[in-house]
């Protein structure tokens, strides 16, 4: 299959200062190992593009969009909230990553791609409409849907979010449109604290204990994800993918294996062949052990172009 690598090396200058976990470290992991396991050959590769405020504004309020712009230091750090800050290179790195979500959408849907991952940070999915959160300034995977929706006419998208964070910014935004199912797997109780009472038809949370397990996380799956996406229909997949429910990330508490992101990569595209011609996008969200991220990354993508 045709899958688009999609990045930009402003994505690695971003930096919230020394012994952040969110570091651009991350993206070298996993290039270091798509490398060394010959797949990154076989991708196509794009520079992200950078979001227009348009795009932004589809899911983020203008004054906060206005708001982050201003605060793009010239040199040093700011503080965006209590864990996410912006050097002078964030705001090309946010727009970009943004950027990103929605070129991917023109390619699978002109056909130049059959699926696309991003491999960008920021991350996104708790950035709200109104503010930003969790190392996440502007959600990328809700820009890229909302942008599905609005260029390309389409009625329903899904986004799959399997971090070990609720994404409560992606929810915050879609929460009230039925045009968009969120299906999420997330600790809980767990940072940010959110999620686990406030689904609807279309948001379907379901809260993990720590410390579960694949066998839980697949459950989790088949029970509540499946089913609601097999009424819903979707005719686009997005997948926030996070990857520090790794049971090696020592800042999650899940116990996810390799082999868990192997096997819901792969039930996913099941599921976009059935409903949505096979179009997905996945855009990176968190992941901190950064072998473990590497490995994960590589799995999911390799799956993805079936190579």
């Amino acid at each position: 299959m045709r899958t688009a690598y999609i990045t930009h090396p402003s994505c690695s200058k971003h930096s919230m200062g020394a012994d952040h976990p969110e570091c651009a470290e991350r993206l070298h992991a996993i290039n270091d190992q798509l490398i060394a396991s010959g797949v990154l050959d076989h991708l196509i590769h794009y520079d992200a593009e950078t979001a227009s405020k348009a795009q932004l504004t589809r899911v983020h309020n203008s004054e906060y969009v206005e708001w982050v712009f201003r605060q793009a230091p010239a040199e040093g750090l700011v503080q965006l909230d209590g864990d996410t800050a912006m050097n002078k290179f964030t705001l090309d790195a946010a727009t970009h990553a943004a950027g990103a979500a929605v070129q991917a959408v023109d390619l699978v849907m002109a056909g130049d791609v059959e699926n696309a991952f991003c491999c960008i940070r920021p991350p996104g999915h708790h950035a709200g409409r109104s503010g930003a959160s969790g190392f996440c300034i502007f959600n990328n995977v809700a820009i890229g849907a909302a942008h599905a929706i609005s260029q390309h006419r389409l009625q329903r998208v899904a986004i799959l979010d399997f971090d070990v964070h609720h994404g409560d910014g992606t929810e915050d935004i879609f929460h009230d449109n039925p045009q968009v199912m969120l299906c999420s797997t997330f600790r809980h109780p767990f940072y940010p604290y959110t999620g686990a009472e406030s689904g609807n038809d279309h948001i379907i949370n379901v809260p993990l204990a720590a410390g579960s397990n694949g066998a839980v996380f697949r459950e989790a799956v088949m029970e509540h994800w499946l089913p609601a996406l097999e009424r819903f229909q979707p005719e686009f997949l997005f997948i926030s993918a996070g990857f520090d429910a790794h049971y090696e990330d020592d800042m999650g508490g899940l116990a996810l294996k390799e082999a868990d992101y192997l096997w819901v990569t792969e039930t996913l595209k099941q599921l976009a062949r059935k409903y949505a011609q096979g179009r997905i996008v996945s855009v990176l969200e968190g992941g901190y052990s950064l072998h473990a991220l590497g490995r994960c990354v590589m799995t999911h993508i390799k799956c993805l172009s079936e190579l």
